[in-house]
């Protein structure tokens, strides 16, 4: 009796469908790409339990005609391409003809669509591959497509959905990365009758970041421009600050392709590499326009993995044009006060009374107000009074140290702060009512005390805050050391804190690889030669990056027929390289990428940087410090050591004047 038997045409669909239907969120991506391919102007998504129970696409695209619809569900059936040759020249986002008909096989679907030419639409309804009704129907014009009971007719891959929550989760993130490659289209994301997302589609990717990430992010992200003969790469990358501890907000498309590539994904590693500690990821959102012929977008059912052409060159402009991005602008980062929270807990844990009366109310904000007011005024005064204090001097040549007693408030104050604890002792009621207004006076009383700074601060949500350039820092006036390990610099309204340990980290690993541009690495001769077995493809790759290591100050000679004899090794921070850091420079070769002399043993004078450099809690005399501080701003990069950690950080006097209430 045949063992091997033919299956039928339902289990055959069910376990295509597999293939392009995993989840909730894969039926949403084939929907809406499909809109998109369709010429939609606006979109929108809207789920219910994750997806798991109810999908409703809703565009407003050229939609299907009557003649179609049925055709469109048949697997294979497809309007994007017509033979093979076509696919070289895709340009659509869909054209394998699966989707619909994978979404079909597995759950209840209803489709309302109608033409542009139409004079009336279509509802066809369709349920685990089986045709239920179809009729005509008044509708405007585009495509809506409502899907039901995924997983209905298969509980074996229902089971396997997580929780509706987590389900709902990867919906919205795959609706933020579609939303920001297609941002002439307007989306709107409803998740349990919710709005979660709605774009403008202006086409100005800035303001579609913003939309999706919010104002931190928007703030702190740089553009990114890079002009090759086969492709053109634009967007926009995060400043080292705004980091990641996963690749989430790293968003890179393809001909409007959103896509996932390891060379992309290690380029962009390579670029930020000695800018980022370990594990941390950039944010990024860029678009690569390159000639269909040269990259496959048919390697899986998804299209979401990408085969170019020539990948090496993609590697290397990226890794070049990050570079030349984050080098425009200074990277160091801003220490902050946020008081909002603080105010808003104190409000809220005070002493509680009984609910005044409406009067009462009034009343009281009237003194609030007052009292606000008059602590705007007493800030002045007392300024005024301690004039000495400010006036009191620290120049370069000569240090005053200045020992402040403690000075008691006067009476005046002291009434005053009691009368303000018991105004705000009031009900929970009025606290919550209250907290906004009292957080927004005192918004408006740092206008009052210092507009000029306050509108820096304030400036606008997708405005960049000037930092101050190298050439600026260098009329710094240095204030001194701290805990023998960091260094305060005042410069115009920020004073600066400098990790001597990190900065001098910094400073050696430049040094060695400027060397090593300019040809200038020592190498030195070993008594005994080590000898190193290697495989066959380390044996290739020695062979293949010969010439580097030669450059790089190694003597290598073949040694048998698996071994390598290593008779000259470079000399760096008056250290010779060990066997074990030559066997990490080989570990991280790679024969598909080109990778230059400096990647290969960057890890290795990183690591050798560190222990070469000055320490925390070493004593460094002025002068010491003048010339590690000038050496660090001559460099590319002073901004973080080789491992990503920072060498600098700053604070803004309005922030200090903060902390010290000077400013409310």
């Amino acid at each position: 009796m045949p063992e091997i038997k033919i299956l039928d045409q339902s289990t055959i669909n069910k376990i295509a469908a597999g293939e392009v239907v995993e989840r909730p969120s894969s039926v949403v991506k084939e929907l809406v790409e499909n809109s998109i391919d369709a010429n939609a102007s606006a979109v929108t998504v809207e789920i219910k339990e994750g997806g798991i129970s109810f999908i409703r696409i809703t565009d407003n695209g050229k939609g299907i005609s009557k003649e179609d619809i049925q055709t469109a569900f048949i697997r294979h059936s497809t309007s994007k391409i017509k033979s093979i040759e076509d696919l070289v020249t895709v340009s659509s986002l869909g054209f394998r003809g699966e989707a619909l008909a994978s979404i079909a096989a597995v759950s209840q679907v209803e489709v309302i669509t109608k033409t542009y030419d139409d004079i009336t639409g279509v509802r066809y309804v369709i349920e685990g591959g089986k045709e239920i009704s179809k009729e005509e129907i008044g509708c405007p014009e585009g495509t809506t497509i409502i899907v039901n009971n995924i997983f209905f007719n298969t509980p074996a891959r229902r089971k396997f959905l997580k929780k509706p929550a987590t389900e709902g989760a990867y919906v919205s993130e795959l609706i933020n990365k579609l939303a920001l490659g297609n941002m002439h289209i307007s989306f709107k994301f409803i998740y349990n009758n919710t709005i979660k997302l709605h774009t403008s589609g202006n086409n100005v990717l800035k303001d579609c970041i913003f939309n999706i990430y919010g104002k931190e992010i928007a703030k702190n992200i740089v553009p990114i421009e890079i002009k090759e003969d086969d492709f053109e790469i634009k967007g926009y990358i995060g400043k080292p600050s705004i980091s990641r501890a996963n690749r989430n907000y790293e968003n890179y498309y393809i001909n409007g392709r959103y896509i996932k590539s390891k060379i992309i994904m290690k380029a962009i590693e390579e670029g930020y590499k000695t800018k980022l500690t370990v594990h941390r990821y950039p944010f990024t959102a860029f678009y690569i326009k390159i000639n269909p012929e040269l990259i496959d977008v048919n390697v899986h059912p998804t299209k979401m993995e990408v085969r170019f052409h020539n990948e090496s060159i993609m590697y290397s402009s990226f890794i070049k044009g990050i570079n030349e991005s984050l080098r425009k602008i200074d990277l160091i980062p801003e220490v902050t006060i946020d008081n909002k929270k603080k105010i808003q807990s104190e409000i809220i844990n005070s002493k509680k009374a009984s609910i005044p009366e409406p009067f009462e109310k009034n009343r009281l904000n009237q003194i609030k107000n007052d009292i606000l007011k008059e602590k705007a005024t007493n800030y002045k005064d007392t300024d005024k009074n301690n004039t000495f204090i400010r006036n009191s001097q620290i120049t370069n040549d000569k240090v005053h140290q200045t020992f402040l007693q403690t000075i008691k408030p006067d009476n005046k104050e002291e009434e005053k702060v009691k009368k303000e604890t018991a105004i705000n002792a009031i009900s929970d009621n009025t606290v919550k009512k209250e907290i906004s207004n009292l957080i927004n006076n005192q918004d408006n009383n740092k206008v009052n005390v210092n507009n000029n700074q306050k509108q820096i601060v304030e400036q606008g949500v997708l405005l960049e805050s000037e930092e101050p350039t190298k050439k600026t820092i260098k009329s710094h006036k240095i204030i001194g050391q701290l805990f023998n390990t960091y260094w305060i610099v005042e410069l115009e309204n920020k004073f600066y804190i400098i990790d001597q340990h990190a900065a001098h980290e910094r400073v050696l690993y430049e040094r060695f690889m400027n060397k090593l541009k300019n040809m200038e690495i020592m190498s030195q001769g070993l008594l005994q030669p080590i000898i190193i077995h290697v495989s066959i493809r380390e044996k290739q790759l020695v062979k293949d990056y010969k010439k580097l290591f030669d450059e790089l100050g190694f003597e290598i000679e073949e040694f048998g027929k698996d071994a390598y004899a290593i008779r000259s090794v470079p000399y760096i921070f008056n250290k010779s390289l060990s066997e074990e850091q030559f066997i990490d420079i080989l570990d991280n070769l790679n024969e598909h990428y080109d990778p230059n002399k400096y990647d290969m043993i960057r890890d290795n004078i990183a690591t050798m940087a560190c222990k070469a450099a000055v320490k925390a809690h070493d004593k460094l005399s002025l002068i010491e410090y003048e010339k590690l501080f000038d050496e660090l701003l001559k460099i590319e990069n002073p901004y973080t050591c080789p491992h990503g950690r920072p060498t600098i950080i700053s604070m803004t006097k309005y922030e200090l004047e903060k902390k010290f209430k000077r400013i409310q």
